[in-house]
C-alpha cells in the first residue's frame, strides 16, 4: 500500500490550519452587534421594540421634513432620507449600548466585585479610581470602594445599608485625618430600596456634592495622598467584567 505523496500532506495540512483559523477567528462586528442584541433581549424582551423605535422616528422624521421643505426636489428628498437613515442607525447603536450594559450589569447585580467592575469599566473622565475596595467585611464580603472626582471623595458601599454604614463611616474618618477639607459624601450600593442601581453608580456619582468642589490638579493630589492610605484586599476574584458574563433568564 503506498504512502500518501509529501504534496498532498502539505495540502491537506494546509487547508487544516485555514480551517482551525477561520474557527478561531473573532467575529465580525455584524456577528459581535447580533450576539449583543441576543444577550440583551434575554434579559430586556422590550428591547427590540426599543430599537426599532429609535431606528425608525429619525427616519419618519426625515421623510416628513423632505416632503415639506423639498416637494418635487428628487435629490433634497434622497438626501433627507439618507440623513434620517444614518441618525436611525447612531440612535439605534446608542441605545443597544446603553441596554446591553444595563443588562450586562443585571447579571452581576449583587456579586462581590460588582461595583468594582462599575469602577473599570465605566468610570467616566475626571474620575480616579480603584477596582479593589479599600474595606472589606471578611464575613460578610460587604465591601466599600473609594472614587476621587470633582465632587471631592465619594465612597461606595457595596452591601446592605445597615452593614456598610460602619465601614463608610470609618473610612470617612481616614479620609478626614488627612484630608480635613475634602467633602466626603456616600453612595449605597445593595438591596436596599432606596439604593442605587449598579448601572447608575458613574451617574450618581457625578451628582453627589459640588461638581467644583476638585479642580484637575487638586484630583491628582487628593488621589495620591489617599493611596497612602492602607488598603485592605477583598478576598475574591479581583472584580467582575460585565461585558464578559454570560445572559442569564430574566428576573
Amino acid at each position: 500500500m503506498t504512502a500518501p505523496k509529501p504534496e498532498k500532506q502539505d495540502r491537506s495540512a494546509t487547508r487544516a490550519a485555514k480551517k482551525a483559523a477561520r474557527k478561531n477567528r473573532e467575529p465580525g462586528r455584524l456577528r459581535q452587534m447580533y450576539q449583543v442584541l441576543q444577550m440583551t433581549r434575554r434579559y430586556d424582551p422590550n428591547v427590540v421594540w426599543l430599537l426599532a423605535v429609535a431606528f425608525l422616528v429619525p427616519v419618519i422624521v426625515s421623510i416628513v421634513l423632505a416632503l415639506l421643505l423639498a416637494p418635487g426636489n428628487a435629490v433634497g428628498i434622497i438626501l433627507y432620507v439618507v440623513a434620517g437613515v444614518l441618525g436611525g442607525l447612531i440612535a439605534f447603536l446608542l441605545v443597544l449600548g446603553r441596554r446591553a450594559e444595563r443588562a450586562a450589569y443585571g447579571q452581576i447585580e449583587g456579586q462581590p466585585g460588582a461595583v468594582g467592575a462599575v469602577l473599570k469599566s465605566s468610570l467616566r473622565r475626571g474620575w480616579t479610581a480603584s477596582e479593589m475596595p479599600v474595606a472589606v467585611s471578611p464575613r460578610t464580603q460587604d465591601a466599600v470602594y473609594r472614587a476621587v472626582g470633582r465632587p471631592g471623595v465619594v465612597l461606595i458601599g457595596e452591601g446592605p445599608r445597615s452593614r456598610t454604614t460602619r465601614m463608610l463611616d470609618d473610612e470617612r474618618r481616614k479620609v478626614a485625618r488627612i484630608l480635613p477639607n475634602v467633602p466626603v459624601t456616600y453612595l449605597h450600593v445593595g438591596p436596599d430600596a432606596d439604593a442605587v442601581p449598579l448601572h447608575k453608580v458613574p451617574r450618581a456619582m457625578n451628582r453627589t456634592g459640588s461638581k467644583k468642589a476638585l479642580n484637575k490638579a487638586e484630583i491628582h493630589a487628593v488621589g495620591n495622598r489617599l493611596s497612602s492610605l492602607n488598603r485592605t484586599q477583598l478576598p475574591i476574584p479581583k472584580g467582575v467584567d460585565p461585558m464578559r458574563v454570560r445572559a442569564g433568564r430574566p428576573r
